[in-house]
């Protein structure tokens, strides 16, 4: 199964968890959302990943990159993803560019793998909230980053468990 692992990041961190990520798939591919963009439907299974900045924003590799998204053909393709924020210092916006990543897969037709439960998390709201789950795997570097691995690898066979 090819994989392709996209990630729009500032500081370096969501690139590294795409990385790391990578390692639980043989055939990934990670490359910056900015660079890859063209090549969303190459794909059998799609990893999406941003960081959120501001009050709820993409992060800038995703500015033209989202359209493409959304105008692929993904149909019942598999596609999870990931975000990373600050839910200590911005609980109103907890990875909200994870869900408007989710919805960008969901216009292009994707069916979305990888719900993350929200039970270990701080948050008074987020955009990738759906009841008791995130719409994918939520880190926060900041104030859990000492979870980050473990979440990886459990959600990591997870989406393989649920592709299988």
């Amino acid at each position: 199964m090819k994989v392709g692992i996209f990630y729009g990041s500032t500081t370096g961190n969501t690139e590294q968890a795409a990385h790391k990520m990578a390692a639980y798939f043989p055939q990934a591919e990670v490359m910056s959302a900015a660079d890859g963009s063209d090549l969303f439907a190459d794909y059998d299974l799609l990893i999406l990943g941003s960081s959120t900045w501001g009050l709820g924003d993409l992060q800038d590799d995703w500015d033209a990159a989202i359209n493409k998204l959304r105008a692929s053909q993904l149909s019942g393709k598999p596609v999870a993803v990931f975000g990373l924020g600050d839910q200590s210092g911005y609980p109103d916006t907890f990875v909200d560019a994870m869900g408007a990543l989710s919805q960008a897969a969901q216009a292009a037709g994707a069916h979305l793998v990888g719900a993350w439960p929200a039970q270990d998390y701080d948050c008074l709201a987020s955009a990738a909230l759906d009841g008791d789950h995130f719409c994918g795997l939520a880190l926060d570097e900041e104030n859990q980053g000492n979870l980050s691995d473990e979440r990886i690898k459990l959600w990591c066979t997870q989406i393989a468990n649920e592709i299988a």
